[in-house]
């Protein structure tokens, strides 16, 4: 009698799983005014700024995701980030050097401006209007060690000088794993 119970919450906790990662599931278009081929992830893994203690503010949230561009057969990758302010500590600008460094297990990993192909449709979609976008470079060793990383944080230069740090809501990993896989970025 209870067997069926547990199957059945079993099969939940897998499909619920199944959801957090297919909601980032990875996705690949051919951009009509370029002819390039982008894949992304169909959402941006979102982040929250940690640390946040008042009542009344409204928290920052910042969006990453993986991209990688292929111009017959000439592939680069990089990453976009997208910053929407709520109304407590306000970021400096994130496309300066040094302003914005991903947090992993084996170290602070400081990103790189770059400068994005010109397309006629982004890979992502900006959040909030009023907030920052920006890309850095990237390469499959750097992908490989993000995805890697059980902890993934999100550190960029206050408009202050100090850190704001943004958490993931969900645990990166799963996301992060499957669309190495669906580009052929693993270091098999």
């Amino acid at each position: 009698m209870h067997a069926p119970r547990f199957l059945i919450l079993v099969l939940a906790a897998g499909l619920g799983a199944c959801a957090s990662t297919t909601s980032h599931a990875p996705f690949e278009r051919l951009d009509d005014d370029t002819g390039m081929t982008v894949a992304g992830l169909t959402a941006p893994l979102e982040f929250v700024e940690s640390g946040l203690l008042s009542v009344n503010k409204h928290a920052s949230f910042a969006y990453l995701g993986p991209v990688e561009w292929d111009r017959m057969g000439e592939i680069t990758y990089g990453i976009w980030l997208h910053i929407a302010p709520g109304n407590d500590r306000q970021v400096a600008d994130i496309d300066g050097p040094a302003a914005v460094a991903l947090v992993l297990d084996d170290g602070e990993l400081v990103l790189q401006p770059a400068t994005p192909p010109k397309l006629g449709k982004e890979a992502y979609t900006p959040l909030v209007p009023w907030g920052r976008t920006a890309y850095f470079q990237a390469t499959a060793p750097m992908l490989r060690r993000i995805g890697a990383s059980s902890g993934l944080l999100v550190r960029c230069r206050g408009a202050d000088g100090a850190a704001v740090d943004f958490k993931p809501d969900q645990n990166s990993k799963p996301v992060l794993t499957t669309f190495l896989q669906a580009r052929g970025i693993t270091g098999d």
